[in-house]
């Protein structure tokens, strides 16, 4: 087939303003590796790519790159090429309604989407939502209160008291990453952590979480749209900051050996499964305490952890996403071989002597 693959933050999403180097790298890797899965497996590929990237000759793999100096062309770009293309895959973050607004594109142009349908995606990517659907459906989640940006310091401190244990944690109801993140230990860190998801988040409204101890990681799962197969349960190494500091994804380990990934693998299969017509490739992000997999986020999206899982699985990944979609199919006698870590590694900015 013939593929358009855009990722958001390489691809021309951040053409107008600096990248952040944290988010290039896990973009990045995603498209390269994507891009390599989807070749092994025969399918003609193209790409967009910051006319800045592009001008360096990355090692990417595509038959066919589109330069893109303004992140105003995206839109017109992924209509043109997906006009032209069998079927197409985004990858890009779902603040403000990106990757739901991009897919929706896709959807407009007649070519195949290879990625959840625009209207479900809407219904997971807001974690105040998806906290009300994890409730009903009698899945393990932390107790959480909801407040608008707009709510009064006393206001939230008055809520939190007598419902919420400390510490608990403050995040954006419509963000990815580690962005306004922090870890609140008492009354008097409110403040702080109000502000920082104000300063680093554009979402309106925002969540407060008991914070829940244990071990951060994710399941990797391929979904029909009514059935879903667990493939990997991943490590995540997750700095969670106090309000002055700052929170980060920092790589992950797959496969990760955990005494509850038999839980792990029931609790996301039952979230995915939950949301009919959530297809192609899934994550569940959880905690696995000491009893039990808690579960915390959906991503309805390609995620970082495939750069280590493609290493690890004895079959293609990228072609089991196209077969789950299209065909209903899951791979058969799928193993894991073996182990997969990936790390970000910061370097110091370049000098000229």
């Amino acid at each position: 087939m013939r593929l358009l693959i855009y990722e958001h933050v390489s691809g021309g999403g951040f053409a107008d303003e600096l990248i952040p180097s944290g988010v290039l790298s896990e973009g990045f890797a995603m498209l390269r590796t994507l891009i390599s899965d989807f070749k092994a497996a025969g399918h003609y590929v193209t790409t967009t790519l910051d006319s800045r990237l592009a001008k360096l000759n990355p090692p990417i793999g595509a038959d066919c790159i589109v330069p893109v100096f303004s992140s105003r062309e995206i839109q017109a770009a992924i209509r043109k090429v997906s006009a032209s293309a069998d079927a197409a895959y985004v990858i890009a973050p779902e603040t403000e309604g990106v990757l739901q607004s991009l897919v929706e594109s896709v959807e407009q142009t007649g070519a195949t989407s290879l990625n959840c349908p625009a209207s479900i995606i809407g219904k997971v990517v807001d974690k105040t939502v998806l906290q009300a659907s994890l409730k009903k459906l009698g899945v393990p989640t932390p107790e959480t209160i909801t407040f608008s940006v707009a709510d009064g310091l006393e206001e939230i401190k008055r809520a939190i008291h007598g419902r919420l244990r400390f510490p608990l944690m403050f995040k954006p109801s419509n963000d990815v990453s580690c962005c306004g993140l922090s870890v609140v230990r008492n009354e008097s860190q409110v403040a702080g952590a109000a502000g920082k998801i104000k300063r680093e988040s554009s979402s309106k409204r925002f969540l407060v979480q008991e914070f829940i101890k244990g071990a951060a990681a994710s399941v990797s799962l391929v979904s029909t749209g009514s059935d879903a197969l667990s493939i990997s349960l991943n490590r995540q190494d997750v700095t969670i900051g106090a309000p002055d500091a700052i929170s980060s994804y920092n790589g992950g380990l797959v496969p990760f050996d955990h005494p509850l990934q038999p839980r792990a693998f029931a609790v996301a299969e039952k979230i995915v499964k939950s949301f009919r017509d959530l297809r192609g490739y899934v994550g569940v992000d959880l905690v696995l305490t000491e009893e039990e997999a808690v579960a915390i986020e959906v991503n309805p999206r390609l995620t970082t952890s495939y750069i280590g899982l493609r290493r690890v699985v004895n079959f293609n990944p990228a072609q089991a996403i196209v077969k789950a979609v299209l065909k209903r199919e899951f791979p058969t006698n799928s193993q894991i071989c073996g182990y997969a870590f990936f790390s970000k590694v910061e370097t110091p900015p370049p000098t000229i002597d």
